[in-house]
């Protein structure tokens, strides 16, 4: 079993307090404190500082949690793996998606897959790049949907699955709406909304912009949500980038394709997994049901 001290350790780390964690725990103060101090006794180093509020991590903390929450992803892994020797179907699935794959591709391709894994408990998680590279490397994720438009890594395996024009829009009432063969000239000086945290976007647009020699364009706002994006560009004086595949929800809420007379840029789009764990048979299931499904954006 994954162990009970290192569990001990990540619910101490989670809680702050060793009090709390003990509560949390059901467990003695005296007797989590004194597993805490055999952690350190056998690691031959501490691992909290005291604070006011409870207790924080020092430097040897913080690299025993990395790798202790990599032992708990794994050891729960390894139970799904062991269950599907019996023919067991059980476990839980869990997916990072940007907010193309989560909005428009996700929501038929988990319903098709859970009519094959009925018992499989998935749990959806949104983001970009810059949040869900690290998640799935530190093992907190199964398998990421993304734009494999980041540096390649030794721990991630990409499955490249279609190509992904990024296009730019508004509401239909903005000046650039209705100009034809709007240019980078005219794009600058707009006001830009841009998903939180997103710095590959973010990067890529001043990237853009760089080759004809302008200043990066001013982010007015920024939101995690692509829905808010959407709904804050109705009838408002903003410009966005999205991927193509999402004009249809854009056009739906009444923005508009500008007509810009180049691509903002182009990438691939697929998913990403752990090179060094074999997938579990619901996983590679539910890899299959997105390949079918995503089929349709590659023939384009």
């Amino acid at each position: 079993m994954f162990s009970r001290v290192l569990r001990n350790f990540l619910k101490v780390v989670d809680m702050g307090s060793i009090t709390a964690a003990a509560d949390a725990l059901n467990v003695s103060q005296p007797a989590l404190t004194k597993s805490i101090r055999k952690l350190e006794n056998d690691l031959g180093t501490k691992l909290f500082t005291r604070i006011s509020k409870g207790v924080q991590l020092n430097k040897a903390g913080e690299i025993l949690e990395h790798h202790a929450r990599v032992m708990e992803n794994e050891y729960r892994h390894a139970i799904t793996r062991i269950g599907e020797l019996s023919g067991a179907e059980h476990g839980r699935l869990r997916i990072g998606a940007t907010p193309n794959w989560l909005v428009r591709i996700l929501p038929p391709v988990v319903a098709e897959f859970q009519k094959t894994y009925p018992d499989i408990r998935m749990i959806l998680v949104g983001g970009v790049i810059d949040t869900l590279v690290p998640a799935i490397v530190s093992g907190d994720l199964d398998l990421i949907c993304i734009s494999l438009d980041f540096p390649d890594r030794s721990e991630l395996t990409k499955i490249p699955l279609f190509k992904m024009d990024h296009i730019i829009v508004s509401d239909a009432s903005h000046p650039l709406a209705s100009q034809g063969n709007v240019s980078a000239i005219d794009l600058a000086p707009q006001r830009w909304l841009a998903l939180k945290d997103d710095f590959v976007g973010t990067h890529r647009i001043s990237a853009f912009f760089a080759t004809f020699g302008l200043k990066p364009p001013k982010i007015s706002l920024e939101t995690t949500s692509i829905n808010s994006l959407l709904e804050t560009l109705r009838g408002g004086n903003y410009v966005a980038h999205i991927p193509d595949q999402m004009l249809e929800l854009a056009q739906q809420k009444g923005l508009v394709k500008i007509d810009f007379n180049r691509t903002l840029w182009q990438s691939n789009a697929g998913l990403a997994i752990r090179s060094f764990t074999k997938p579990s048979r619901a996983l590679t299931g539910f890899m299959e049901c997105v390949k079918s499904a995503t089929a349709k954006y590659s023939e384009r």
